[in-house]
């Protein structure tokens, strides 16, 4: 997936948890880890280790509470 798109998608998550009241950054982990594929995640999070470029505070903060793919995924 494009990056440009990966970063959209994240955003729109974390769009929508930021107006709930609490559990925004485990909202959208919960999110991710339910309904992205491991090669997303895995891209995810390498965008995030990279500085997490044009993503929104939110969806940086979450990426501590998502899985990482193993490695047999």
């Amino acid at each position: 997936m494009s990056p440009d798109k990966m970063v959209m998608m994240a955003n729109q998550i974390a769009t929508f948890f930021d107006s709930q009241p609490s559990g925004q950054a485990e909202g959208v982990a919960g999110h991710i880890n339910d309904f992205w594929e491991p090669r997303m995640r895995a891209q995810y999070l390498a965008h995030v280790e990279a500085g997490g470029a044009g993503l929104k505070p939110l969806a940086i903060e979450a990426a501590a509470l998502v899985n990482a793919p193993s490695e047999d995924a």
